[in-house]
């Protein structure tokens, strides 16, 4: 019997679309969204868990669970491979990198990033970062690779090297999750188009460039990125920053005038959600057990 494999759906957009565009989708509702758009693969940011579901800065303060909530809403509803960012694997050893990974392919995603930093981590592009060492974060690979329970399920390595170490350090630090078996490398908050081209021709597998605003990476498009040889493209948050702003505008406006005449132009109509979300063959559904309820009660009779 055929069993559906994320990570072998996953593995097979980045086959397919080159570079293969990530973008983030901070719940259910936007993965739909995402694949309605024509997405191949969706991404659940660490910190888009933490500011959109818990309200809290992306300090590694959010867990396991706060994370798998959010997987397996997505993943019940939506189909496309789910890429998820478990920080540093969220505990201090090997036996909880394992755990992670076993509770990913259990709720549905297809792929995970697992990252250098300590414990008590930042955004990739705030500055003070702090690293593990270079052995340290080879274990956590390790660790991630041996407790898959799916062996397409993607093991991402990501290294926040650059900003503390230099160029060359990251790029070793990159080779050697590759070799304890790593499938993918994300070098965070690279700079320039020939640091891209620099990790790939190290590494030899497919890299991940982070296009997240605001940050320390330009906005690279993806002719440009295909160009470095760069495989996959990640926007990690954008749609929820455009969506706090739409929230807070609206809020502001209503509390303002009165009356939510003035910003009925920005709003998702009713119908429009509904077919989103497929509503009207849900309550279809819902209409034909009530006729057959009521169909059976007036035979009884």
């Amino acid at each position: 019997m055929f069993q559906y494999s994320a990570g072998a759906a996953f593995r097979q957009a980045v086959r397919e679309e080159h570079p293969l565009q990530v973008i983030g989708a901070i719940n259910a509702n936007h993965a739909l969204l995402a694949k309605r758009a024509g997405y191949r693969a969706i991404y659940l940011s660490g910190g888009g868990v933490a500011a959109g579901s818990l309200g809290l800065p992306d300090l590694g303060i959010s867990g396991l669970e706060d994370v798998l909530i959010d997987v397996r809403r997505i993943t019940d509803v939506c189909d496309l491979p789910l890429l998820v960012d478990i920080d540093t694997g969220f505990g201090s050893s090997a036996f909880n990198v394992a755990r992670t990974v076993r509770s990913l392919v259990k709720a549905g995603a297809g792929a995970c990033h697992i990252e250098d930093q300590v414990g008590a981590k930042r955004c990739g592009h705030r500055p003070g970062k702090e690293i593990v060492s270079q052995g340290e974060m080879v274990d956590r690979v390790k660790a991630a690779v041996d407790a898959r329970t799916d062996d397409n399920f993607v093991i991402m390595a990501r290294t926040d090297a650059l900003a503390v170490e230099g160029l060359d350090k990251a790029v070793e630090r990159a080779v050697a999750c590759v070799e304890a078996g790593a499938d993918m490398i994300f070098p965070e908050a690279i700079t320039s188009l020939e640091m891209y081209v620099q990790f790939k021709k190290a590494v030899k597998v497919p890299i991940l460039a982070n296009i997240t605003e605001f940050g320390a990476t330009p906005l690279f498009t993806v002719d440009e990125l295909r160009g470095a040889d760069v495989d996959l493209v990640l926007y990690p948050l954008s749609a929820f920053r455009a969506m706090n702003t739409a929230a807070e505008n609206v809020y502001k406006a209503i509390r303002r005038d009165g009356t939510q005449n003035n910003v009925l132009g920005t709003m998702q109509t009713r119908a429009e959600l509904y077919e989103r979300i497929d509503y009207h063959s849900y309550e279809q559904k819902l209409d034909a057990l009530f006729a057959q309820n009521k169909s059976t009660q007036e035979t009884k009779k």
